[in-house]
């Protein structure tokens, strides 16, 4: 294997999925996906297209319909008609692609911790150095911090609102100050906005709209319930999004056919009623919890990051299995600190009200 290789571990989230298969009726709050059903026109245009023979390889940027109905509502949001989107094989997919486009070894880019697994690891495999900016216990971004941060070799900061694993969302002063200290220091913002249909107590704000010179990852997996179908999208600059395509025909190609026809359907699906059962869950958690553990209030996605009792996410997580048979991640996955815990909320309700009833268990001691 090659060295880069060799540094790579398996995610915790992925040891947690692994123990979850071994266990007998767990109480599984550590899965982040939604728990209802993927849109019913897009199950329908999916069917379609497969019985259609729409089964073979696009054009790398993704099928005209989809892709340009995707600018059209990025333009339109963000004022900038010049503004460029490619479709993708997931966000995830456009997260790999944006950082090939713009890293070279040796270059830094600043992310926020608690942060998403894949960040890290990504970064670290293109020979890029993380600067890792912690944000406990409040969550909230330091823009000045961010400022003190630079170098002259950081090249992006990776910016992920409404956040996994902490829920915390960034106002509209923090996602403007960064978009307008990143210009000025001629670095790239990348806003993952996987998450920002999820903004329970107030509008989502995209930095894009502040700046030309973000990119924006986005995807389905999550508003549209469609993880599996791995269709998502960037967006930003032509420079960089022309060069994300053709690393793309390199890479992944382009993303599944069925999916791209799957996604245009579900553009036109309303959404509101699933969002609003992972709102009333959050709220059925937190008032539960309230008392028990300590955590900052999320905003959106669909996550609760309590504190861990007795200081320590993992050894919280292996007494949650041992005692409860109840599957949480360590906050030592998302980070340097090993302090907290993640609850994923988005399950059945009886599944919910189980991992509820064992979590006040355990903070009982």
């Amino acid at each position: 294997m090659s060295r880069r290789a060799g540094r790579f571990d398996s995610s915790g989230i992925r040891k947690v999925f692994d123990l979850a298969a071994k266990l007998e009726d767990p109480i599984n709050l550590s899965i982040g996906q939604p728990d209802f059903a993927m849109p019913l026109a897009a199950r329908e245009a999916a069917k379609e297209a497969i019985d259609a023979g729409r089964n073979g390889y696009t054009p790398t940027q993704g099928i005209g319909p989809l892709r340009e109905r995707l600018e059209r509502i990025v333009r339109d949001e963000t004022g900038q008609p010049e503004r460029r989107l490619c479709v993708t094989s997931g966000s995830s997919g456009a997260l790999a692609l944006v950082l090939m486009t713009l890293l070279d070894p040796g270059d830094e880019v600043i992310i926020f911790e608690p942060a998403f697994v894949m960040y890290r690891p990504l970064v670290e495999f293109l020979g890029g150095v993380c600067v890792p900016i912690e944000t406990a216990p409040s969550f909230a971004i330091d823009v000045d911090r961010v400022a003190a941060a630079l170098s002259p070799r950081t090249r992006a900061i990776l910016l992920n609102t409404p956040a996994n694993p902490t829920g915390v969302i960034a106002g509209a002063d923090t996602v403007r100050d960064l978009a307008r200290l990143a210009e000025s220091r001629g670095v790239t913002l990348v806003s993952d906005e996987l998450y920002r249909s999820y903004c329970y107590d107030g509008p989502f704000h995209s930095p894009a709209a502040c700046a030309e010179g973000v990119v924006v990852i986005d995807g389905f997996s999550k508003s549209h319930a469609m993880t599996g179908w791995r269709v998502g999208w960037v967006h930003g600059p032509r420079a960089i999004i022309e060069t994300c395509t053709m690393i793309q025909q390199y890479t992944f190609v382009c993303a599944p056919q069925v999916g791209q026809w799957a996604a245009l359907a579900a553009l036109d699906a309303p959404m509101d009623v699933p969002l609003g059962e992972c709102r009333r869950k959050r709220d059925r958690l937190m008032a539960a919890l309230a008392g028990h553990y300590r955590f900052v209030r999320p905003g959106g996605a669909f996550y609760l990051y309590p504190e861990a009792p007795g200081g320590s996410g993992r050894a919280f997580a292996e007494r949650a299995v041992e005692r409860e048979k109840l599957l949480v991640v360590p906050g030592g996955v998302f980070g340097r600190a090993d302090t907290h815990f993640r609850i994923a909320y988005t399950v059945a309700d009886a599944t919910l009200d189980r991992g509820i009833a064992a979590l006040l268990r355990l903070a009982a001691g």
